[in-house]
């Protein structure tokens, strides 16, 4: 069975979910009172990659709760980011597969106005584990083990800052330990609930 989105569809629908993002992130754009940094959350996650690569996503982060530092004014915190993705692709023409992989990442989140702001920044470069190698007509992961990296732009809603969207770029390769590393790029949006 063909994958139902080409190519074209599916950036305009990652397209369409950014924009809807940023639009509830401006509706509901509730100045929060205090900053959640230092809870738990679970959280959602969809990524979309060229050659009809498609990612559904898991996960928790748990908070460095004693580490907080300052950068120009701005706070900086990091947490752990533990999660399981579920990576659909085209294996071959007209066929579909998939892969399982798990993660960590540790990450680190800039928050600007020395936290107060709604707003934030963040990165971070971890490991992954998939459970078969990630094989298209267009290109091969040579290692089930890789490395991810990412950058995101995020927005905290709620009385608590209990709320969280995010747009994230993350790059996923083996950082050349093995031939071939083409490597693979995703756009996410996730959405988090810190408890």
């Amino acid at each position: 069975m063909p994958h139902p989105f080409t190519k074209r569809s599916r950036a305009a629908l990652a397209a369409r979910s950014a924009f809807f993002m940023l639009a509830a992130t401006a509706a509901l754009g509730v100045q929060a009172q205090t900053a959640n940094a230092l809870t738990p959350s679970v959280y959602v996650q969809g990524g979309w990659a060229e050659h009809q690569t498609d990612s559904a996503t898991v996960g928790v982060t748990l908070p460095w709760a004693s580490w907080r530092s300052e950068l120009l004014g701005h706070e900086v915190r990091g947490y752990w980011d533990i999660y399981a993705s579920r990576w659909s692709f085209d294996a071959v023409p007209g066929g579909a597969s998939h892969t399982t992989l798990v993660g960590v990442t540790p990450t680190f989140r800039l928050r600007p106005d020395n936290g107060r702001s709604a707003f934030f920044w963040e990165g971070g470069i971890g490991v992954t584990y998939m459970d078969k190698r990630f094989h298209t007509p267009e290109k091969e992961f040579s290692t089930r083990y890789n490395f991810a990296s990412h950058l995101g732009l995020g927005y905290s809603l709620g009385a608590q800052r209990e709320h969280e969207v995010m747009l994230r770029v993350q790059h996923l390769s083996n950082a050349g330990i093995k031939k071939p590393n083409p490597g693979d790029n995703f756009l996410q949006v996730r959405y988090a609930y810190h408890f």
